[in-house]
């Protein structure tokens, strides 16, 4: 357990120093070519953070609302979930998160907020019927994992550096559209090789958002099996996480308010099996097959 989870850690740690040169590569890129130079980095950057801090801040509150959860629930509410839930913030010494319960019958949970201190766990009536005792605290442990690894703060992060992109590209296109960018003088020698970077810093720039979000995909499965480690840590029985997987596998249900928005946050994806192998690529959670082998191979 402990090696996958220093594993994931290590990938993570790499995929965001490679996010970070992306970003870096591609705002020299915006800088060379256009009339504003490097401040236009920095304005897109500072537009980025304000946007992202909005999101950091309120982000639990639209997530909780989006999935139609109910609560924060008290302990006569459903002693059951609320007792699991309770045993397993004292064994990782957390503080107790607010819970709530979303009506649906599809086998799932995510948890938000933007540190221990501000956390909410979200179940749904299917996990908490369907699943058994084990099972559900394996699925509880997950999520607390997310809560204790700060992956909300993280993702906070990626959410800066893919708006940061996204911004750059779209003024780069605009400026260059309109007029609006940057001329240099030079001899011919000099006027192909500026063409030469031109022309790279358009393909570069044209595939930065694709880039980005492929690289926030790509965390985000990590944090995942992060979580399962951490979570079996927490249990010390990885099976029960396993086979909780398994049955939302083989029940494969959509949940009725499901959104692109929130689909990161949730143990599995809340849209059912996915139909076409391209769009896997796009995927925000590993496949379920990987996430068990790697559970069992911990056991």
């Amino acid at each position: 357990m402990y090696k996958e989870i220093d594993s994931n850690k290590r990938k993570t740690a790499l995929l965001i120093t490679l996010f970070i040169a992306v970003v870096m590569g591609i705002g020299w890129v915006f800088a060379e070519f256009s009339e504003l130079g490097y401040s236009s980095l920095a304005i897109a950057a500072v537009i980025s953070i304000v946007i992202s801090i909005g999101g950091y801040f309120s982000g639990d509150k639209v997530a909780l609302a989006s999935a139609g959860a109910q609560g924060p629930i008290q302990k006569n509410d459903n002693p059951y979930l609320h007792r699991m839930i309770e045993n397993l913030v004292i064994t990782a010494g957390l503080p107790m998160p607010k819970i709530y319960i979303i009506a649906d019958p599809a086998i799932n949970a995510f948890a938000t907020g933007r540190n221990p201190q501000h956390a909410s766990i979200a179940v749904t009536t299917g996990a908490i019927e369907k699943l058994a005792n084990e099972e559900l605290e394996g699925v509880l442990a997950h999520e607390l994992s997310h809560i204790k690894n700060y992956d909300i703060l993280l993702m906070t992060v990626v959410l800066v550096l893919v708006g940061l992109l996204a911004l750059l590209a779209d003024w780069f296109f605009r400026m260059h559209f309109w007029g609006g960018g940057r001329k240099r003088d030079g001899g011919s020698g000099g006027g192909q090789a500026q063409a030469i970077l031109m022309i790279a810093g358009i393909i570069l720039l044209l595939l930065s958002p694709i880039i980005g979000q492929l690289i926030q995909l790509a965390i985000s499965r990590k944090r995942e099996f992060l979580a399962d480690a951490s979570g079996s840590l927490l249990t010390r029985y990885p099976e029960g996480l396993a086979k909780a997987l398994e049955k939302i596998a083989t029940e494969n249900m959509p949940m009725k308010r499901a959104n692109n928005a929130t689909a990161h946050l949730y143990i599995a994806t809340p849209f059912g099996r996915t139909k076409h192998a391209f769009s896997k690529l796009f995927a925000t959670h590993p496949p379920i097959a990987e996430r068990v082998a790697a559970l069992r191979s911990m056991a």
